[in-house]
């Protein structure tokens, strides 16, 4: 299917001059602002949990669902946001999300207690996340092919600077500020976009007719297939995996409603979520791309937090400020990536973005607990260059074949696999980074010889310390010297998970051959859709 055909069936769309209709320019940027809210709140929590644990009072155990709660609302949304498009227009869903995001946003900020929080971020997730997909959706449909090179890295750069610079607005907020306005900072821009959007959007219309054949069953059967699947892996590692009754029975409720899902996709008339997208071979490897793309961006802004947090010690604004390099890096790769996507192969582009991020996490191989700034500097540089350089063409091979039909459809999963991605690649880090501090452990207490000279001389030392304050030195001197061992052993499973992901994003260099070569910018689309 070609791309220049399919952007001329959308109405009102001119496909052979390259003249843009203001109002659908105003319409798109105000689209974009709001999606990159809702995909900045993601992450704008997550340096700020010990602030918003402290101000509500809540148990450690419970601070997480903070997160996690969006992330579960937002990944069921995702995919069902191109049915609604199609059936309330583009116009009404983006309008009512922006509003319900933004009434969510004032909610979290009233909350007096933890439930309260996790019942808000649920609401305000699930409202987003019908925001994200429909930019995606909008940009390959009512722009022409020629203005790719410039729609492209505007979205793939707000996709993945909004949750690599969440930790740096969430910490100066709350320090500058107070936990509130991490959520108080949505109020007016939110206020902003609905206006925009309702009065300027006009690229589809409703089909009401499609409420009768709405799949309720299917819908049902996502929801638990989705949301017990992101808390399986969000929750697991924490909980022992199967050996927890909730998550054991999460992966079994998971399991059943998946059976449900697919089988409702396959059989009925107007499937919740239509899967036919994946029989477009670059939209399928696209996605699967997507979906390591996805363990990366959210992967690495997890990551780097928690070093940071636990070994150097960082409060949430010293953690921002040191992540904001990737945030720089990805800004002003964008506009080089939006120019080589229509000069060199964009196969080409995505080997040259793997490349980058294996080489940022190979750096990060030889992290030791002295690492900071300076240290962490080159590979964020690196991680930043390689996300938008994999971004863009990865966008414009997934989402550039596709007739206009089946955009909304294909849009929502492709975001999809990208959170799905974050999900699995966090539920796996967590798991590794808790074996191998294990086996670190076990190996360097078994390498401490304590009767050796030196260690009983760091002993004596310490004891002695401890002993001109009135204390036990022996026993502080013990507990000194397990405290060393253990942040060593977290070091090392830190330098394991680092070169897992080299591991992974090498390996995507040899996914890249088996795409088909895609058409340049403007033209027809490589592997055309079926």
């Amino acid at each position: 299917m070609a791309a220049s055909a399919t952007v001329g069936t959308v109405p009102a769309t001119p496909a052979a001059t390259d003249h843009m209709d203001p109002r659908k320019l105003i319409a798109f940027f105000a689209m974009v602002l709001g999606m990159f809210m809702s995909i900045l709140d993601i992450q704008i929590v997550s340096a700020s949990l010990a602030e918003i644990q402290a101000g509500l009072s809540a148990g450690s155990d419970e601070i997480g669902w903070v997160q996690t709660s969006y992330l579960i609302a937002e990944v069921i949304m995702i995919p069902l946001s191109g049915t609604l498009a199609r059936i309330v227009s583009t116009r009404y869903l983006f309008a009512a999300s922006a509003a319900g995001f933004t009434m969510a946003s004032a909610l979290c900020a009233t909350a007096t207690n933890i439930d309260q929080m996790i019942v808000y971020r649920a609401i305000q997730g699930f409202i987003g996340g019908g925001m994200i997909p429909s930019v995606f959706a909008a940009a390959f449909t009512i722009f022409p092919p020629s203005k790719r090179s410039i729609v492209s890295p505007i979205i793939g750069l707000i996709a993945t600077l909004a949750p690599t610079i969440g930790p740096t607005v969430g910490g100066y907020l709350s320090h500058a500020f107070s936990w509130h306005w991490l959520f108080l900072v949505n109020i007016v821009p939110g206020i902003i976009v609905t206006i925009v959007t309702w009065n300027f959007i006009d690229f589809d219309k409703p089909e009401f007719s499609l409420i009768r054949k709405f799949d309720w069953w299917g819908l049902l059967s996502m929801g638990v297939f989705l949301g017990a699947l992101e808390y399986v892996l969000e929750e697991g590692n924490s909980n022992d995996w199967f050996n927890d009754s909730y998550i054991f029975m999460g992966a079994i409720a998971s399991a059943v409603a998946a059976v449900v899902f697919f089988y409702r996709a396959f059989t009925v008339e107007f499937p919740v979520v239509d899967l036919r997208a994946f029989t477009n071979r670059n939209f399928a490897f696209g996605s699967v791309f997507s979906f390591v793309m996805g363990i990366g961006l959210y992967g690495l802004t997890y990551i780097y937090p928690v070093y940071l947090g636990r070994i150097r010690g960082y409060d949430s604004l010293m953690i921002g400020e040191t992540m904001f390099v990737s945030g720089l890096a990805m800004f002003f790769t964008a506009p080089i990536a939006g120019k080589l996507s229509t000069k060199i192969d964009l196969r080409l582009m995505m080997i040259i973005g793997f490349a980058s991020f294996a080489a940022g996490t190979y750096i990060m191989t030889h992290l030791t607990q002295d690492w900071d700034f300076y240290e962490l500097f080159i590979p964020q540089i690196f991680r930043g260059f390689g996300l938008m350089m994999c971004m863009v063409p990865i966008n414009n091979i997934a989402l550039g074949t596709m007739p206009p039909a089946r955009m909304r459809g294909a849009s929502g999963l492709f975001n999809l696999t990208r959170n799905l991605g974050g999900a699995v690649g966090l539920a796996i880090i967590n798991t590794v980074l808790t074996n191998r501090q294990d086996v670190h452990y076990e190996r360097l207490r078994e390498n401490i010889d304590w009767g050796s000279p030196a260690a009983i001389d760091q002993m004596n030392n310490m004891a002695a310390n401890f002993n001109t304050y009135g204390m036990d030195g022996a026993v502080v001197a013990i507990k000194q010297m397990v405290g060393l061992v253990t942040k060593q052993a977290v070091v090392l499973a830190f330098s394991d998970v680092f070169l897992m992901l080299t591991l992974l994003f090498l390996a995507m260099i040899l996914g890249v051959a088996m795409l088909d070569k895609p058409a340049p910018q403007g033209g027809g689309g490589g592997g055309g859709g079926h």
